[in-house]
């Protein structure tokens, strides 16, 4: 198969067009006549660059997202009860030892190709070009609260939290809708537009992105399946980095018969709180 060059690319991002009214977004059929989203998006083209060919490899306290050549167990990717039971303490394990937590919990996962479909019992989901993070401060902590037992939750939140998502591809290399970063260093006030994330059940809170002309961003080309993309999402240390941001785009130099995009991300809170006291 013919890999890209790892020259930097020019490709289009979709960024939110900021407005005076907080954006929601439905996650299941809207009611009638009630629109899917509430916010217009507009296509920017934004350099690329190749993070591969870095000085110095990106770190999560910085950029906001790290590589790890990370292998793993896991035979099938499309079965729930394999990733749940193989994966998830791979995982647990993988950003346990990158941040330096005491304890992790690894708390849902998400695989994507290309199209919203079912295999093996799981729903895929397209790839998502909109600029996004996938949590806002509030909602990073209210999900904590939803994940942890009621009793440790309080003592947790007194330390540090990290929100990571662990992206990878299931086949590669990767060549079709890669993942690409916004350097969390780029980003400026007012760019994360809080939007409500509305499900049957709850109504979760993300951030989206405004244009920003001063915005770098990264990717890693032809991703292996035993290379796994670290994402912060959210620290409460506001010390370092605290939001990342990230988008898929169309690769300009994706093969014609490229296969499909194919990747699996699971998401994790690291804890800082030393053990609990029996």
């Amino acid at each position: 198969m013919q890999q890209h060059s790892y020259a930097d690319v020019e490709a289009l991002v979709s960024y939110i067009t900021p407005s005076e009214r907080k954006p929601f977004a439905y996650e299941f059929e809207p009611p009638a006549g009630v629109p899917r989203r509430s916010a217009s998006y507009r296509d920017y083209p934004v350099r690329i660059r190749n993070a591969r060919s870095l000085m110095h490899a990106p770190t999560l306290d910085e950029q906001g997202f790290a590589l790890r050549r990370h292998r793993t167990r896991v035979v099938d990717f499309y079965d729930e009860a394999e990733v749940r039971s193989v994966y998830y303490a791979e995982v647990r394990e993988l950003v346990k030892e990158a941040i330096g937590a005491s304890s992790v919990v690894v708390f849902d996962h998400t695989v994507r190709g290309n199209s919203e479909s079912s295999r093996s019992g799981t729903r895929i989901h397209e790839p998502v070009s909109r600029v996004h993070n996938d949590y806002t401060a509030e909602s990073a902590l209210k999900r904590v609260r939803d994940v942890v037992p009621a009793e440790d939750a309080e003592r947790l939140l007194r330390h540090r939290i990290v929100e990571v998502n662990v992206w990878r591809p299931i086949r590669g290399p990767l060549q079709t809708m890669p993942l690409g970063m916004l350097d969390a260093r780029s980003l400026g006030p007012g760019d994360l537009v809080a939007c409500d994330l509305i499900y049957r059940d709850r109504v979760g809170e993300i951030y989206y992105v405004a244009h920003r002309p001063q915005h770098k961003w990264y990717y890693f080309p032809d991703m292996r399946r035993e290379e796994a993309l670290l994402l912060k999402c959210f620290d409460t240390d506001a010390s370092v980095t605290q939001f990342g941001a990230h988008a898929a785009f169309r690769h300009p130099r994706t093969p014609s018969n490229g296969p499909p995009r194919e990747s699996i991300e699971a998401r994790t809170f690291a804890f800082f709180a030393p053990p609990a006291v029996a």
